[in-house]
């Protein structure tokens, strides 16, 4: 009889990878909890239907009682992310905490030996500017205005004292679809970074329902490992060259110079000995990038791109607080 996986979150990037995965095994019952909004229609439409779909509210009692009847193992990814968690905090914390203790209350009460995978965010670590090596043992202290990270915190308690057994994944800087928002300025340009593509993590997770006794009530942090390691200038600076954007040429205060989160794990290893999720780099990981770029839009792009820029620094944060003089702005993002 195939075990069951509930799979929450599928329509994000790393879901969706996590779902075309597991459903080229065929070693499993597959229960999709997602949103329904034409987005989530859309992008799990688009692949064999090879699982059980169901849409609803993850913080409402009746979805999550329907779908945790006899489930073996949980990959919870559903969570409201940044910008959106910053500006709507509310519903950052109903969905990323409550709909989590509401996920764990009805798991402990229909399948009480699933096995849950969480994954949590290297947000939860802070500011870690001056110090980038991370490791799961460091203290949590989120940067101010991460309402974000406060949830992923909160929800991390939650599952470690639930009476499940569970695997926190803390994931690094994921990067694939990424859209450009506020977000980019908020980061220090030389605040150092460890991505890892979509793939490589939901592998990790995949991979994850195999050694349940390994990982079992223990917190992982999970990165692409020393070569996927890179500053966020020089990671910024390359993706607008593939992207006919020309140079990072933005004025003295665009960026924040702290107060944010990324890092290197030092201990990431510590998850790729066990699940040997990896396999890409940061060369791999550009190519890919670049050979999704549409050339004629790559040439419109380097022809209008000062138009882009100016359009994009009026999003910058920072910029704004230095321009206004907003002295409580200037205090978060600036030494």
């Amino acid at each position: 009889m195939k075990k069951s996986v509930l799979l929450t979150g599928a329509s994000g990037t790393v879901g969706f990878e996590v779902l075309k995965q597991l459903i080229e095994k065929d070693d499993y019952r597959i229960v999709v909890f997602d949103v329904d909004s034409k987005k989530s229609r859309k992008i799990l439409g688009s692949i064999p239907q090879k699982f059980e779909m169901v849409f609803g509210d993850i913080s409402n009692e009746k979805n999550m009682e329907l779908v945790s009847q006899n489930i073996d193992f949980v990959i919870h990814l559903a969570a409201i992310i940044p910008p959106l968690a910053d500006e709507q905090p509310e519903l950052a914390e109903k969905v990323n905490v409550k709909g989590t203790e509401n996920l764990i209350k009805n798991l402990e009460k229909h399948s009480p030996n699933a096995f849950l995978l969480y994954s949590s965010s290297i947000s939860v670590y802070g500011d870690r500017l001056k110090n980038p090596n991370i490791k799961v043992v460091d203290p949590l202290i989120p940067s101010e205005g991460d309402e974000y990270a406060v949830t992923k915190i909160e929800t991390e308690k939650l599952i470690q004292n639930s009476q499940l057994n569970w695997s926190i994944f803390r994931l690094a800087a994921i990067m694939g679809n990424h859209k450009i928002s506020k977000l980019m300025f908020l980061m220090p340009l030389d605040t150092s970074v460890e991505i890892c593509t979509p793939e490589d993590t939901a592998r990790a997770f995949v991979n994850a329902l195999q050694h349940e006794s390994e990982l079992n009530k223990r917190i992982f942090n999970l990165g692409g490992g020393e070569n996927c390691r890179i500053s966020y200038e020089n990671l910024l600076s390359e993706s607008f060259r593939i992207f006919g954007m020309g140079k990072l040429d933005f004025p003295e205060k665009a960026f924040a110079e702290k107060n944010f989160h990324c890092g290197n794990y030092t201990d990431g290893d510590d998850l790729e000995n066990i699940l040997h999720f990896r396999k890409d780099n940061l060369k791999s990981y550009f190519q890919k990038v670049e050979k999704g770029v549409n050339p004629v839009v790559k040439i419109v792009t380097q022809i209008v791109n000062p138009l882009v820029k100016k359009k994009l620094l009026k999003e910058s944060e920072p910029y704004e607080a230095y321009k206004n003089k907003d002295q409580k702005m200037l205090e978060r993002f600036f030494n």
